[in-house]
């Protein structure tokens, strides 16, 4: 009856979540958190496989570290076997399963203890697979676990078959930002507060990455450390492949000029200068640097180069200080609530400077927002809780800043 029970609570979440989601990555998003929720796991990822390329990977994860750049072949690992032959597999007890050689979150900071992965049949083929990794308390999974996991991979192939949902992946991107087991503490007086506790995050070159969590989880910590503003208590920071943990005076303020732009919630413009002048201004802080009138001209503000901040709306002076983030030809902007002060319309205006910013000039934005619709044009969208990676997610087909709606 227990088991029953369980069934029917999953299933109704489930349907709840398949129905009600218009979005299927989100509806599939929604299926994984829910078995990693009821199963109390650490973590887990829905592989899904591109034929084209006959290779999987995982486009939503759950767990404390990034694999999210990591495909494997179809066939290949705990993953493609099951993809490949559509029989599950239950590693109750790695340590002593002879068939277990290891999945890429062992090779990712976490140590598989015992296992669970399931088919996506959508009744015509097999399109990838569920993978959950460890009991929180430490105990193994069993086959009445494994019922649960083949049941929801059922329901969730089911829609996938209905909607019509095809994977295309994309090639393994280059890393522009790494961070491994990254740590902040913060002293006062005797009191010690851990906001980070063990970030392991890449960021790609031409990516846009949104970052969600509730106040307080450490999201903007973390992006204070990558862009050079605060500095991490333990672990390591790597810029394209170069160990930047502690950097000296003279290489933070070359890194902080010319590698990378801000972007904040309060625009920061100097009232005395024009939006031309604002943008001169840092422009000649750096050596390789956009011209200020090429720079105003793709935030669209040309006609407006020689008013002064207060003769613009919030808008325009929030382009204004992308065009001044974009002037230094940096490698990453970072973005914090860029929109949280503006209203819908203009908040898309400024939204749709940046998606264009990312297609015409291949620099990497990094995003932190409250606003979850924004995620909805992200490539990667990332959830911060409690100091660590809670999830990393894939848009598979981002949204135009111009088809959000909130």
């Amino acid at each position: 009856m227990a088991v029953e029970k369980r069934f029917r609570r999953v299933t109704f979440q489930l349907m709840e979540q398949l129905l009600e989601v218009t979005n299927l990555e989100e509806a599939l998003a929604g299926s994984l958190e829910i078995i990693v929720k009821e199963l109390e796991s650490e973590a887990g990822a829905i592989w899904l496989l591109d034929k084209k390329t006959d290779r999987l990977a995982p486009v939503f994860h759950i767990g404390p570290t990034d694999i999210s750049n990591i495909s494997v072949e179809n066939g290949i690992g705990i993953e493609g076997l099951v993809t490949k032959t559509g029989k599950s597999m239950l590693v109750e007890d790695a340590a002593a399963d002879q068939r277990f050689d290891g999945c890429v979150f062992d090779d990712n900071g976490l140590i598989t203890k015992s296992m669970i992965c399931v088919p996506l049949n959508n009744m015509h083929d097999i399109i990838g697979c569920y993978l959950i990794v460890n009991k929180k308390n430490g105990t193994l999974y069993d086959k009445e676990e494994l019922e649960l996991c083949e049941h929801i991979a059922a329901l969730a192939a089911m829609t996938i078959d209905e909607k019509g949902f095809y994977v295309e992946l994309e090639e393994k991107k280059e890393v522009l930002i790494s961070l491994r087991n990254v740590t902040k503490q913060y002293q006062t007086g005797e009191t010690a507060n851990l906001v980070l506790k063990g970030i392991n995050l890449d960021i790609y070159k031409n990516e846009f990455v949104v970052v969600l969590g509730e106040s307080g989880c450490g999201k903007s910590t973390m992006m204070n450390i990558i862009g050079g503003m605060d500095f991490l208590t333990t672990g390591d920071l790597l810029i394209e492949g170069k160990n930047f943990s502690r950097p000296t005076d003279d290489q933070l303020t070359k890194y902080r000029r010319e590698y990378v732009g801000f972007i904040f919630q309060a625009y920061n413009l100097m009232p005395n200068l024009t939006a031309l002048e604002n943008v001169q201004y840092i422009a000649e802080l750096v050596e390789d640097h956009m011209s200020s009138e090429e720079a105003i001209a793709k935030v669209g503000l040309s006609e407006r180069a020689n008013n002064y901040p207060g003769q613009m709306s919030g808008g325009q002076q929030q382009r204004v200080s992308i065009a001044r983030a974009l002037v230094k030809k940096p490698k990453l902007i970072l973005a914090d609530e860029p929109t949280a002060a503006l209203d819908y319309t203009t908040s898309i205006e400024v939204l749709d400077v940046i998606e264009n910013i990312i297609k015409t000039k291949g620099t990497t934005v990094m995003m932190v927002t409250h606003n979850a619709e924004i995620a909805k044009m992200a490539d990667r969208v990332i959830k911060v809780r409690n100091g660590k990676i809670a999830s990393i997610k894939k848009n598979l087909h981002p949204l135009h800043a111009t088809e959000l709606v909130w």
